[in-house]
């Protein structure tokens, strides 16, 4: 920004916009300090500020609520999940009394208790030199039995433990195990939950009208890097990597698959991300259309010439890779006829049908800097505006119509196409204007939420883990990790109970038999 050649020559109007101009300089400097500030912050293992309080639009659209008393009903018979034994208690009573029943008193308890058992298998020798043993029971893999297993699950992912404060535990129960045995029993073996939670991400990929996503910062070797969440109202998936760009996101939509692949979808992409003609060309001559990992894709890319021409922008070799990853969705049947639900990080913007979050956009309002009468003003009439807007959104989800598809349409056009007279307002409603497509989604696809606070809601856990536990060491236990929070996460909204869950995949005796998880997800799916 040029200061004028001599500032007694301008108006007071004039000296005006240039001291607004730099109020707004000022607090765009002061934004990118404090971010520096933040992020030297936690590269120091230091607390950082308070983060700034949301603006409530969400809970503030909601409908009047009732009295209390109408609101609060009674908590209702206690129902134990368990059978109920019944035991008589006798009354001491004088002679002469008549009895009138019995009187119901329901008490629950917990028993923990450790038992240690010797089993003499007998050995058996045959004719023939052959040697037999007698087999454990089933359930048993290894020196500690499923429900210590499961006891150990249960309360280091959905209790959110520390390793010594389980550890800790279970010697004062009278457990003789180290940190290392409890650390193995978090990650050994555990090959089907990993395949369970990779088949409950292609379940819901395949079956879902939408998904929502987002991401957070975890550590994994002592290095920065992000947790993506995806899930809905049926499931939830975790997977954790290096990176958060849009490559990486179109490999986590493979759900486990490493094959690319050139077809009409993969085609669509390269050309909605600028990929010239004559490059696709090149790709679409080849014979091959399948390619089943990433050393055969990079060689065919290498034969083509693609790689020689790595300076060029757009970057064809990244184009090329995330159509055929694409195209690998595509072929899996992932994503058919999905909305992709997110907050407008550019990541996530895949595919042809993206919706974007209406708290984050009027979020970017209610953070807006303002520095005079007229300017807060104005921000708070457009807040205003976009309020109400977002009230009957939520009503036309209940009772969409075409009348009022068109009425909302309009109206939006109305409100983000208004020039308020404070330019950095006037700016940011010209680029929520520019997202129209993806904030008015709902208006053909109802049944998706206006928001992204389910994904939020989930990826919590990984916050909170990542608060107590720092991060990972091995890629198994990183696996391990996202697994368990998202089977934790996925039964929470099945109805299933975790604990239940973890018994009958360790096969703990007299547990319920719980079915696959992408199988409930699949019956609890809407057809498309």
């Amino acid at each position: 920004m040029s200061a004028p050649d001599n500032l007694d020559d301008l108006s007071s109007t004039q000296l005006r916009e240039l001291v607004l101009k730099l109020f707004v300089k000022l607090a765009e400097q002061d934004r990118a300090i404090s971010e520096l500030r933040l992020e030297i912050t936690r590269l120091k293992g230091l607390k950082g500020p308070p983060d700034i309080k949301p603006s409530g639009m969400d809970k503030g659209t909601e409908p009047a609520k009732r009295d209390k008393q109408q609101m609060r009903p009674g908590r209702g018979k206690i129902k134990p999940r368990v059978s109920v034994e019944d035991r008589i208690l006798s009354a001491a009573v004088p002679a002469g009394s008549r009895f009138k029943g019995y009187v119901s008193y329901l008490v629950q308890d917990l028993v923990l208790s450790v038992r240690a058992i010797r089993y003499r298998r007998e050995r058996w020798v045959t004719s023939d030199g052959q040697t037999i043993i007698a087999s454990l029971p089933t359930g048993t893999d290894g020196h500690f039995g499923p429900e210590v297993r499961r006891f150990i699950l249960m309360l280091y992912h959905q209790g959110q433990t520390t390793l010594s404060r389980l550890v800790t535990l279970l010697h004062g129960f009278g457990l003789s195990i180290s940190e290392r045995e409890v650390q193995r029993c978090l990650t050994d073996q555990q090959d089907h939950f990993l395949d369970e939670a990779r088949d409950v991400l292609r379940a819901g990929l395949q079956g879902s009208r939408w998904v929502s996503t987002d991401d957070t910062g975890a550590r994994h070797q002592a290095k920065n890097g992000f947790c993506t969440q995806i899930g809905n109202e049926n499931f939830t998936w975790f997977g954790t990597r290096s990176s958060k760009s849009r490559l990486n996101f179109l490999d986590l939509l493979r759900a486990g698959h490493t094959d690319y692949v050139l077809n009409a979808a993969a085609y669509d992409y390269m050309r909605e991300r600028g990929l010239s003609a004559p490059l696709i060309a090149r790709l679409a001559a080849q014979p091959g259309t399948i390619f089943l990992d990433q050393a055969a894709w990079s060689a065919q890319l290498e034969r083509l010439g693609f790689t020689a021409l790595r300076r060029v922008a757009p970057d064809p070799v990244s184009i090329a890779t995330e159509g055929a990853i694409w195209g690998s969705i595509h072929a899996h049947e992932f994503l058919r006829d999905t909305v992709v639900l997110s907050d407008d990080a550019g990541q996530f913007n895949v595919g042809g049908l993206h919706a974007l979050c209406w708290v984050h956009a009027e979020r970017l309002v209610h953070k807006l800097d303002t520095f005079t009468d007229r300017h807060r003003a104005a921000q708070q009439r457009v807040r205003g505006l976009i309020w109400r807007f977002y009230a009957d959104l939520k009503d036309y989800r209940l009772a969409p119509t075409a009348k009022r598809r068109l009425a909302l349409r309009l109206r939006f056009d109305r409100i983000f196409r208004r020039r308020t007279g404070f330019v950095t307002l006037d700016r940011l409603l010209a680029r929520l204007y520019a997202n129209k497509d993806e904030l008015l989604r709902v208006l053909q696809r109802p049944e998706i939420p206006l928001h992204t606070n389910g994904s939020e809601n989930d990826i919590r856990c990984q916050v909170t883990r990542r608060k107590i536990s720092a991060g990972t060491r091995s890629d198994l236990g990183r696996d391990c990790r996202d697994a368990f929070l998202g089977l934790a996460k996925t039964c929470a909204k099945l109805g299933v109970a975790f604990w239940d869950y973890l018994g009958s995949r360790l096969s703990v005796p007299g547990q319920p038999v719980i079915p696959p998880l992408p199988t409930l997800i699949r019956r609890r799916q809407k057809p498309a």
